[in-house]
C-alpha cells in the first residue's frame, strides 16, 4: 500500500472519529458549550472552559478543524499525485467539497442556535441534512481510500441493473440514517425513564413530533435491512470474485450488528456509549456498503455466474 493509500485510510477513520465525538456533543447538551460563536469559542480564540459542556463542544470544534486540515491536505496531494482524468481525482475533490460543506453545516447549527432544547421543526430537519452531508462525505473518503488502494473506477453502464440496486440500498442506508438522526435528537430532548413510558408516549394526543416519529426508525431499519441483507446474499452468490464475497459477508454481519445495537439500544434508554456505538456500527455499514458497491461495479468485483 502506497503513502497516499495510507494517509486515505487515516483521513478516513479521523473522519469517523470526528462524527463519533459529534454524537456525544449532542446526546451530553454540549452542542451550546461555546455559546453562539463561531469560529471563536465564546467570543474566545482558546477559551478556559468554565464547564464540561465548553469542553467537549471545544473539543469537537478542534477535532473537526485538525479533520479539515487533513482533508485539505488529501486533496492537494491527490491533485499533485493524479492526472486530471483519473478516477481518483473524484474521491478527493469530493471529499474537499463536502468537508467545507460539513463545516457550514455545524456552524450553521451554532449561529442559529439548533442546539441544547431547541426542539424545532426547522433543527430536525436541520440535523437530518447534517447526517446525510456526513454520509456523503464519508462515501467519498471511502471510495477515494479504496481506490488509492487499486481499486479500479466503477463500469456503471455495463452494470446498470446492479448500480440501481446498489443505489437503491444506499438511498435506504442514507434514510435510515436520517431517520436515527431525528429520533436520537427526540431521545436527548425527551428522555424516558422507562421502556414502559417510551411507548405510552407514542399515543399521547399532541405529544411532540420528535416522540411521534420515534416509532418509524425502527420500522425503516428492519425494511431496508431486510432487503439489503438479501441484496448483498445475491451478491455474494452471483459473485465468483472473493473480494465481493468477502466485502458481502462484512456488509451482512454489520447490518445484522446494528440491529442487536439498536434493540440494546431502546432497552437502555439510548445512553450516550450506547448511541456512540450505534452511530460507529451505521457509519461501518456505510462504508463497506459503499465500498463493496465500488468494487462491485468494476470490472475486477463484477464477476458474476448468471
Amino acid at each position: 500500500m502506497n503513502r497516499f493509500a495510507k494517509f486515505s485510510w487515516m483521513v478516513l477513520a479521523w473522519t469517523i472519529l470526528v462524527i463519533l465525538w459529534g454524537t456525544v456533543v449532542r446526546a451530553s447538551g454540549s452542542g451550546a458549550g461555546c455559546g453562539n460563536h463561531w469560529p471563536s469559542c465564546n467570543g474566545e480564540i482558546i477559551p478556559t472552559p468554565q464547564r464540561i459542556q465548553t469542553l467537549i463542544e471545544f473539543a469537537h470544534r478542534l477535532m473537526s478543524g485538525m479533520d479539515m486540515l487533513l482533508v485539505f491536505a488529501l486533496f492537494i496531494w491527490g491533485l499533485r499525485t493524479f492526472p486530471a482524468k483519473s478516477h481518483q481525482r473524484i474521491g478527493f475533490i469530493g471529499s474537499f467539497a463536502f468537508i467545507i460543506i460539513e463545516a457550514l453545516l455545524g456552524a450553521g447549527l451554532v449561529l442559529f442556535e439548533l442546539v441544547e432544547k431547541n426542539s424545532s421543526v426547522f433543527r430536525a430537519v436541520a440535523v437530518s441534512l447534517h447526517l446525510l452531508n456526513t454520509f456523503i462525505l464519508l462515501a467519498f473518503l471511502s471510495l477515494n481510500a479504496w481506490w488509492a488502494s487499486g481499486g479500479l473506477p466503477p463500469a456503471l453502464r455495463a452494470n446498470r441493473r446492479l448500480s440501481l440496486m446498489f443505489f437503491s440500498c444506499l438511498v435506504g442506508v442514507a434514510i435510515i440514517g436520517m431517520s436515527g438522526a431525528i429520533t436520537a435528537l427526540g431521545d436527548t430532548l425527551f428522555p424516558s425513564s422507562s421502556i414502559g413510558q417510551t411507548f405510552a408516549e407514542q399515543s399521547i394526543p399532541g405529544a411532540h413530533f420528535l416522540i411521534q416519529l420515534r416509532i418509524y426508525h425502527p420500522i425503516i431499519a428492519i425494511l431496508v435491512g431486510v432487503f439489503s441483507l438479501y441484496f448483498v446474499r445475491h451478491v455474494y452468490q452471483q459473485s465468483k470474485d472473493q473480494t465481493t464475497q468477502r466485502l458481502s459477508l462484512i456488509v451482512g454481519g454489520l447490518i445484522l450488528a446494528q440491529w442487536v445495537a439498536g434493540i440494546t439500544n431502546v432497552f437502555l434508554l439510548a445512553p450516550i456509549f450506547m448511541q456512540v456505538i450505534h452511530l460507529l456500527l451505521a457509519d461501518s455499514v456505510w462504508v463497506s456498503f459503499v465500498i463493496l458497491a465500488g468494487h462491485s461495479l468494476s470490472n475486477s468485483g463484477n464477476k458474476e455466474g448468471s
